[in-house]
């Protein structure tokens, strides 16, 4: 792994592909993981992957400290025009990723990763999730008031998160959760949605969360509802938890 200051630099293993309104953007089996920040990759992608031709040059420039100035370009296909979804740094310091394309997450409708489609952004190989059923015996309490109380948890554990008690809802306060319109996408676990709670009066927005349909390594927790470590008091096996500090905190 190269590793200019705060980027980091892989080659990476998978066949990764981009697409946009249906067509092929790009198609590689030597994609590059790219650390712009610590928490997830990006994919960087060889320029003779791209399908060049779908890129038309666009006059907007940055410039980033460890990587250097960046061109950009839109993606157009058909009548349909991807804005400065395609940069290069062409005189990057970092000689890693000269020659590659980076292709905006968000500007390109679908990616997989071999054959499986991957949502929100790229999967990092040092991040492993394990969910386990466990017999421990787990209470959550808001407020001075026990709001779950299960003797059958499933435990995730997340690379660099800290251990998550998924509990079945028939051991949940199910009668003070509100479902809320909200959603946050993860692509080790899948799509979640959120509960707010009420208790004595106080309401905490989107305090609770579950996956209807998790992503195949996380399929343990599906219709299991999730609390924030960081936010009630969880008492397991008689112990109370000390409150982590994240950045849900």
């Amino acid at each position: 792994m190269a590793d200019r200051g705060r980027v980091k630099v892989e080659p990476g293993h998978k066949r990764v592909r981009a697409y946009l309104r249906g067509e092929l953007v790009a198609d590689t089996i030597h994609p590059l993981l790219v650390w712009e920040i610590p928490y997830f990759p990006a994919y960087y992608i060889p320029a003779g992957d791209v399908r060049t031709e779908l890129l038309v040059a666009s006059d907007h420039t940055e410039h980033s400290p460890s990587r250097g100035d960046a061109t950009f370009s839109h993606v157009k296909v058909g009548r349909f025009e991807a804005t400065d979804a395609a940069r290069q740094y062409l005189e990057s310091p970092i000689e890693e990723i000269r020659d590659a394309i980076r292709l905006d997450w968000d500007a390109m409708d679908a990616w997989f990763e071999e054959d499986v489609e991957v949502y929100v952004h790229p999967r990092s190989p040092y991040t492993r999730v394990d969910v386990l059923p466990s017999s421990r015996h787990v209470q959550v309490e808001v407020d001075g008031v026990v709001v779950a109380d299960s003797h059958a948890p499933v435990l995730l554990f997340e690379t660099g998160l800290p251990v998550r008690y998924y509990l079945p809802k028939t051991d949940v306060r199910m009668d003070l959760m509100t479902p809320t319109e909200s959603t946050s996408g993860c692509p080790y676990k899948g799509t979640a949605e959120y509960y707010s709670l009420t208790v004595g009066g106080e309401t905490y927005d989107d305090f609770v969360w579950w996956y209807r349909h998790p992503a195949h390594e996380s399929v343990g927790v599906a219709g299991h509802v999730a609390f924030y470590n960081e936010k009630v008091d969880l008492i397991i096996d008689g112990v109370r938890d000390e409150r982590p500090k994240t950045k849900f905190s």
